[in-house]
């Protein structure tokens, strides 16, 4: 039920925790996305069943809760008030930039895309993903750029009372935020195919930078002195809860805290996959050496001696997969 004051307030009720479960609002955008980026995962899941190849748990897991959490995020309560309270469209804002993304990229859609389809298929995705423009795209300061850039941009440009303003940037934004996001975390990852790979410290590296810039923004939005979208604000002369100023410091505090918090994860996911392919490497590696060392007693003479290897070209140098590591 909405509340119209004398004052002319027209918006929803007073804010309650229990809004995050009971208040619902339609987000058409975002439930027909959803519903068809989960069918298609699934779809591509019961194929790899029926062909015999068993697909992990954990990241159907991931994908699917990173769809739930998007529709959360933009139908629930936080979707009601995000045009209302400042700090409601702060915790939005990190979240679809941050967690929905991450959890998507630790499903690896794509991976399951290119399992999941006939051999044509799969080469000419694998030729899209090793091209020019997406080789670009991954690279580590374009796709930090990605992440770091857009609060910034939203806060500082007509972009963000634009988003409130119209049903139009609204949903744009909930689509932008998530997509800006994936180009983030896929490449850094590495879960997927991609382009070049690079060494997951760069990864480590440039989330402590993110950290400092969030604390950056949220310092800016509490200190600055700089009311963002004013007039908006005022305008809507809500009768209820903190004064626009006290929600930017709310909203301010969060940005800062919860985009740190949420970090977090990602740093997990990201120590977890150096583990994990740092003992396939040396696993493919030991089988390598091991392959050489009987191809070349096979072929000594009975009571020869092994022909030693000294002074040959290493082999993983023409690796595929480590030669871009040594140099080769």
């Amino acid at each position: 039920m909405h509340i119209s004051a004398a004052s002319g307030y027209h918006g929803p009720p007073p804010w309650q925790w229990a809004d995050l479960l009971t208040s619902w609002t339609l987000e058409p955008v975002v439930l027909a996305l959803s519903l068809l980026a989960g069918g298609g995962y699934l779809l591509g899941v019961r194929r790899l069943a029926r062909a015999g190849t068993r697909w992990q748990p954990t990241r159907t897991a991931a994908f699917l809760g990173g769809l739930a959490l998007w529709l959360w995020l933009t139908c629930s309560g936080i979707g009601v008030y995000e045009r209302i309270l400042f700090t409601d469209r702060a915790v939005q804002v990190v979240l679809l930039l941050m967690v929905v993304p991450l959890l998507l990229a630790l499903g690896a859609p794509v991976s399951l895309l290119v399992e999941a389809s006939p051999p044509t298929r799969q080469e000419r995705i694998l030729r899209v993903l090793r091209s020019g423009p997406s080789k670009v795209l991954m690279f580590p300061a374009v796709s930090t750029a990605l992440l770091m850039a857009p609060p910034w941009l939203l806060y500082f440009t007509p972009w963000y009372e634009k988003s409130l303003s119209s049903g139009a940037w609204n949903i744009g934004l909930h689509l932008s935020l998530v997509l800006l996001g994936l180009a983030y975390f896929w490449p850094r990852l590495q879960l997927d195919p991609v382009g070049h790979e690079y060494p997951h410290l760069v990864g480590l590296f440039i989330t402590f930078a993110e950290v400092i810039f969030d604390a950056g923004l949220g310092i800016v939005l509490i200190y600055g002195g700089h009311l963002v979208a004013e007039h908006y604000y005022l305008a809507l002369d809500r009768p209820w809860g903190p004064s626009p100023a006290q929600d930017q410091t709310w909203g301010g505090n969060a940005l800062w805290v919860l985009g740190d918090l949420v970090g977090l994860p990602f740093v997990a996911a990201l120590v977890r996959r150096m583990i994990v392919q740092g003992r396939e490497e040396t696993a493919r590696v030991d089988a390598e050496l091991d392959r050489r060392h009987q191809a070349a007693v096979a072929a000594t003479p009975a009571g020869g001696e092994v022909e030693s290897e000294e002074g040959m070209r290493p082999w993983w140098l023409d690796d595929p997969n480590l030669k871009h590591r040594y140099g080769g």
